[in-house]
């Protein structure tokens, strides 16, 4: 008899090989499924086979009681569902007990994006050293292009085109989308090109790298993000994805165009924008005054 956990190394080889997933969301899943896999255990159960949609309620219910978010449990229940249709292409499961399991709604919490007073006073600090000019050119990219953690970490030198003031991302999912740098950016970053000799490998093909010369890991980033957000004492937390909010919601903000937003985020389903971005009243307000036949006297 194959070991649950045999079956789960399987899968996550499947998604590694034929989906190209990342690192990241590898983990997540061989997370998940290693601890439905300790619940199966609990249970005393030796086959993924006897796991069935009554259990899986059980457990879920169990997760929620012990503090779990209705977001976490609905990442659980999609690895679970993902690995059970992959046992049944093998011919290692009939049916698939997680799809009559739903998980518990919680409130959608939007993060709090910077205002664009305290974004310029961010980004206009002066700064001579490498290390300086490295932060200042990865906060100006991440509000410039709104870009995700995982992708300014993976950026390569020639994902970059300065001539063409664009750069080349790779999101979720191993899809690319062009995306345009500003001028405060593209300043930014010519600064911190003329600098990072000093500090690369001479084979290091990675954007941005760290004091030892190898590329730049997302928890440091995440760590120079706080530091300068405590320098400048930001109102609440400098992270990653508060910048790339901040860049959704003044654009949006500005142009009301929402799909384009989209496509500038990488968002494969404009619900997932309509999370990221919001207008306050008086925006909506002027929008309704200037477009209604019916607003104006």
């Amino acid at each position: 008899m194959i070991p649950l956990a045999d079956w789960i190394d399987d899968f996550i080889d499947y998604l590694a090989a034929e989906r190209m997933f990342s690192g990241h969301t590898l983990s997540n899943y061989r997370r998940d499924l290693d601890q439905l896999a300790s619940y199966c255990s609990e249970q005393k159960l030796n086959r993924w086979i006897d796991l069935n949609t009554r259990l899986i309620r059980r457990y879920v219910a169990q997760q929620h009681s012990n503090g779990l978010s209705g977001t976490s449990l609905q990442r659980k229940l999609s690895a679970c569902r993902s690995f059970f249709r992959y046992l049944i292409r093998e011919g290692r499961a009939n049916d698939n007990p997680a799809l009559a399991v739903s998980a518990p709604k919680s409130a959608k919490k939007l993060p709090r994006p910077l205002d664009v007073d305290q974004l310029n006073e961010l980004l206009s600090l002066p700064v001579r050293e490498p290390l300086a000019l490295r932060d200042l050119a990865m906060l100006e990219l991440f509000y410039s292009c709104g870009l995700r953690l995982a992708e300014l970490v993976s950026l390569d030198l020639n994902h970059l085109d300065l001539r063409d003031a664009s750069l080349h991302v790779t999101g979720k999912g191993r899809k690319t989308r062009h995306l345009p740098i500003g001028s405060q950016a593209l300043r930014a970053l010519d600064q911190w090109l003329q600098s990072r000799e000093q500090m690369a490998d001479p084979d290091q093909t990675a954007l941005f790298v760290s004091q030892r010369g190898t590329r730049l890991s997302p928890r440091s980033v995440q760590l120079r993000l706080k530091r300068w957000g405590l320098a400048t004492a930001t109102q609440g937390k400098l992270h990653p994805h508060r910048l790339r909010h901040s860049f959704a919601s003044h654009l949006l903000e500005s142009s009301g165009d929402l799909r384009a937003v989209q496509e500038l985020l990488g968002h494969a389903d404009i619900s997932t924008t309509q999370i990221y971005t919001h207008l306050d009243f008086q925006h909506l307000a002027e929008v309704y005054d200037n477009a209604h036949p019916r607003a104006k006297k």
